[in-house]
């Protein structure tokens, strides 16, 4: 089996075996349909409404998506501003390991009352769920550029923006796509969560929460399932993005 095939069908084969598993798991014990529904009935609700779901789970894209790219935007200005200050990262690193382990879900309540609901407050915790994780894989790239690079701009007496465009921020990019990974879990997490407590209608999370509030496991479970594969598509894409835009490092090299 040739390399590419395997790397098709060894992904689908591990989610069929993980899927047959879970279903047997589910009928051999009788698992209650509130703690875990068997793969099949999930199935059977998704594909009921596939439209329902689709229009969701783009919405709750948006969300992912528009609030990691600002917290990727902050996280480089901030980034580049800590990897050129040793006192500067020093002082702000206690201030993110702070963002990075407090439990966000505990304070959603309160940015919802801040920021009145609606998109606003999705945007807002996807954003600061996702920047300490970006900010550290910024500045930790930015700090690794070549030191030989640094002295040859330095002797041509390049610009600050220059040694930022030029070395530190493509010396930053395979760490940058590292983080990415953590922080589309995180992401897609405070977004699921958010949509549910920000007054919203639409959304995986919106509807989420309207089903756990009604106990239907099947909808509740079905936008779980659907969140997880979201979370599968931004991983492939970023994968993707990596293989495009980083074809001169040599982590991209067979």
């Amino acid at each position: 089996m040739s390399a590419g095939v395997r790397r098709v069908v060894a992904p689908i084969v591990g989610i069929v075996v993980f899927a047959v598993v879970w279903e047997l798991l589910v009928r051999v014990f009788d698992i209650r349909r509130f703690v875990l529904l068997p793969p099949s009935s999930i199935i059977d609700t998704l594909t009921a409404t596939p439209a329902f779901y689709w229009d969701n789970a783009l919405v709750t894209a948006r969300h992912m998506v528009i609030g990691l790219s600002i917290s990727l935007l902050c996280a480089i200005v901030v980034g580049s501003i800590m990897a050129a200050s040793r006192f500067i990262e020093e002082a702000a690193q206690p201030v993110l390991i702070l963002v990075l382990v407090t439990p966000w879900v505990a304070y959603i309540t309160s940015v919802v009352l801040w920021l009145n609901g609606g998109d606003p407050t999705i945007y807002f915790m996807v954003a600061f769920t996702a920047f300490p994780v970006f900010t550290f894989g910024v500045v930790g790239g930015m700090k690794s550029a070549d030191p030989a690079a640094r002295e040859l701009l330095a002797s041509v007496d390049a610009r600050p923006w220059e040694v930022l465009w030029r070395l530190r921020l493509p010396s930053a990019m395979p760490s940058i796509f590292t983080t990415a990974r953590f922080a589309v879990g995180l992401g897609l997490a405070a977004a699921y969560f958010s949509e549910g407590s920000a007054l919203t209608t639409s959304g995986l999370g919106a509807i989420g929460r309207r089903a756990a509030s009604f106990n239907d496991a099947e909808v509740l479970w079905t936008t779980i399932v659907c969140s997880a594969l979201l979370g599968i598509a931004g991983l492939a894409i970023v994968s993707i993005l990596e293989r495009v835009l980083l074809r001169w490092h040599v982590s991209q090299r067979s």
